[in-house]
């Protein structure tokens, strides 16, 4: 399904839903990050997803992970809470959703790296080449408040 979104533009849509979604952020033992470049929109992007109904919100990030990407993770914590009212998603089957996304720290346990039909490829990226990759503001604010390992859970 293709997507539009929309970021602080006057012109978005008005939302018509709210999807609670998870994302991941995964580093590895060299302290890189888990990504995805996703095929809906070409962008460079962490793991995640909507939960489904009968999973707890640790299991949706634990599957997400796993089809986006083939590894195995386990969640060890909350990096933030991400509802900014000014960043939609357009569907083009007539939704329009509301950011409400819960980023989860995760720790890599197994598998191998593979893509899916929601990732074109898939990458452990060092720090030092985050900015030469084409990634969605909302999802860099991810990246860096899960780099930054605040003691507390940004809420926004």
């Amino acid at each position: 399904m293709a997507r539009v979104e929309y970021y602080y533009d006057p012109n978005a849509p008005r939302p018509n839903s709210i999807v609670v979604a998870v994302t991941a952020f995964v580093l590895d033992d060299h302290n890189r990050l888990l990504m995805i470049r996703r095929s809906d929109n070409g962008l460079w992007s962490i793991p995640g997803g909507a939960q489904d109904f009968g999973e707890y919100i640790a299991e949706t990030v634990v599957r997400e992970t796993r089809e986006e990407t083939g590894i195995e993770v386990e969640v060890t914590g909350v990096v933030g809470i991400y509802s900014n009212p000014n960043h939609v998603m357009a569907y083009d089957n007539g939704e329009v959703r509301q950011q409400f996304s819960i980023c989860f720290r995760a720790r890599p346990i197994g598998g191998e790296l593979r893509t899916s039909s929601e990732s074109i490829e898939v990458r452990w990226v060092p720090r030092e080449e985050l900015d030469f990759l084409d990634i969605h503001p909302s999802i860099r604010l991810r990246i860096d408040h899960g780099y930054t390992n605040h003691p507390k859970p940004y809420i926004g």
